[in-house]
């Protein structure tokens, strides 16, 4: 039983040894690729997107309003023929028109003319509200990227602890069978390792899902592969 329980220290030693080596992620973080996330995001991520086409569509608005002051004018013509004579008295002939050939006028609808300015006015506070609109989405988006990055560099770090954990766990495994079937150790011994692999083992597959469900959540949200952002 000394055997056993000095082999149990030697192993938990060392497994202390490999977690402490990867009981942090920062030196993981890679902010250059997380930058490209964040950009692929801001271009795929369909709420951003509609955002960004309401804003547009907003800033047109401005131009819109900008040229409709010529809606304020009207022009119009009137044609006043000079030879079209009419009869004004027995035998006598007169031209009934007092001005004759083409005239022109512009008129000016005075209530569009003072409501323009203030119309222009609102079209571009409606955009300045667009904007800030989209601005602060994108506040939001970024932190959204930033955090989904962050668990999943956390699950790929818990997921390389995890494997390893069971890898040591089934060399410990099947030492502990070739010294049983030896007659070193009792049953205990050996059944405690078997039973040692087989949580770390469902632990690792544990791990498995939750490292794919945030690889899923990342691709999500930045609207891309993970693999076709280097």
């Amino acid at each position: 039983m000394k055997k056993v329980s000095a082999l149990t220290v030697l192993l938990l030693s060392f497994l202390c040894l490999h977690v402490s080596a990867q009981d942090s992620i920062i030196g993981d973080i890679n902010y250059g690729i997380l930058d490209k996330y964040i950009q692929a995001a801001k271009e795929n991520y369909p709420k951003r997107k509609i955002l960004k086409a309401q804003e547009d569509a907003i800033k047109t608005g401005i131009a819109v309003a900008e040229i409709s002051y010529l809606d304020m004018f009207s022009a119009s013509y009137f044609y006043r023929p000079g030879d079209k004579q009419a009869i004004s008295t027995p035998g006598q002939t007169a031209n009934p028109y007092i001005v004759n050939g083409i005239q022109y006028g512009i008129s000016l609808n005075l209530g569009a003319f003072l409501q323009k300015p203030f119309l222009v006015k609102r079209a571009k506070a409606d955009y300045k509200v667009a904007q800030l609109q989209t601005a602060d989405y994108d506040y939001a988006l970024v932190n959204e990227v930033k955090k989904r990055y962050y668990t999943y560099i956390q699950m790929l770090s818990e997921l390389k602890i995890k494997t390893q954990t069971a890898q040591d766990n089934n060399g410990v495994a099947e030492n502990q069978r070739r010294r049983f079937e030896k007659g070193e150790i009792p049953l205990d011994a050996y059944n405690g390792s078997r039973v040692q692999l087989s949580d770390s083992n469902s632990a690792k597959i544990q791990t498995e899902v939750n490292f794919l469900n945030a690889k899923d959540a990342l691709e999500e949200i930045i609207g891309r592969k993970l693999t076709d952002i280097k």
